[in-house]
């Protein structure tokens, strides 16, 4: 029979075991102190609230939870370290759920991991921040709205009163630096499928996935955002970084630093008919209110 001073040390000696984080589910990993000091680290008094947020994302979201729990985290945290919040409403960054295909010998193995994807608010977010910008807008353009465009000198002329249908043709996005440089470029619907198609992940490219089903209009105007700003722009460390996390994978490491999934090959959504996981609410892209994207309705948020 075991003594008391046996019984002590059995304890003792599990209580002082290593769990390994990768072993562990998604709720278990959120109560880590690792993992809330690493929170607490990025969003000081602010954390709280913020995984608050994670927890009610990943639960109201069936797939999302079958997601890896290491990656959901991370995508988090990758939002976090912008000061962005994470929940789809609102527009600003998403962690949306995709499965990836890893060859291990002779088999096809599948995994289903969560991606960090920046949303167009978060890319004006960020370039208010810098305070480099005087104005910053990008918006639908309408069947009939298009007057004229010359792409050598960047006049662009529309009337957004001419609009003659819901067909949207095209997407405009200007910009103005403080020291009086300004830009403007324009993406026929064409360009902007053509774009699409070589960036999409999975089998079928010219199938419509993740948030590009729901919000078509949304992801096109990111799009053109993200090439302007990254072209033309002037661009701070946050957004630079922003640029490049931008529909990644992330991991925890040892160290509890965030590092990117270095294989990324065969990547595709979840199927859309056996999820919701993938729809993104963006608020809707209209032509009215558009004068520019620096107003009381998209204020930054409190760093």
């Amino acid at each position: 029979m075991a003594t008391n001073d046996a019984l002590k040390n059995q304890l003792a000696e599990k209580s002082t075991q290593v769990v390994d984080p990768s072993k562990l589910g998604f709720k278990a990993l959120m109560n880590t102190p690792a993992m809330k000091k690493k929170f607490t680290d990025i969003l000081h008094e602010k954390s709280d609230s913020f995984m608050g947020s994670l927890m009610t994302l990943v639960g109201g979201d069936n797939y999302l939870s079958q997601a890896e729990p290491m990656t959901i985290i991370a995508s988090a945290l990758k939002a976090a370290t912008m000061d962005l919040p994470i929940d789809k409403n609102l527009g600003y960054a998403y962690v949306v759920p995709f499965n990836r295909s890893e060859k291990v010998g002779n088999k096809w193995v599948k995994h289903n991991e969560a991606q960090f994807i920046l949303g167009y608010k978060g890319y004006i977010q960020l370039a208010q921040r810098s305070g480099q910008y005087k104005a910053l807008n990008a918006l639908a353009i309408y069947d009939g709205q298009l007057i004229d465009w010359n792409p050598l000198t960047e006049e662009f002329k529309f009337d957004y009163k001419a609009k003659v249908s819901d067909e949207v043709i095209g997407y405009v996005g200007f910009f103005e630096l403080l020291n009086g440089f300004k830009k403007t470029v324009y993406w026929t619907k064409q360009e902007i499928e053509s774009h699409r198609i070589k960036n999409a992940k999975g089998y079928d490219k010219e199938k419509l996935s993740g948030a590009w089903v729901d919000n078509y209009d949304s992801m096109a105007i990111k799009t053109v955002l993200r090439n302007m700003l990254s072209k033309w722009g002037l661009l701070s460390v946050e957004m630079q970084s922003a640029i490049i996390s931008d529909e990644k994978v992330f991991r925890v490491d040892e160290n509890n630093d965030l590092i990117e999934e270095t294989d990324l090959s065969d990547m595709e959504p979840m199927p859309q008919d056996l999820k919701e996981a993938e729809k993104v609410v963006d608020d809707p892209v209209t032509d009215e209110g558009q004068e520019s994207l620096f107003d009381s309705t998209n204020p930054p948020l409190n760093k």
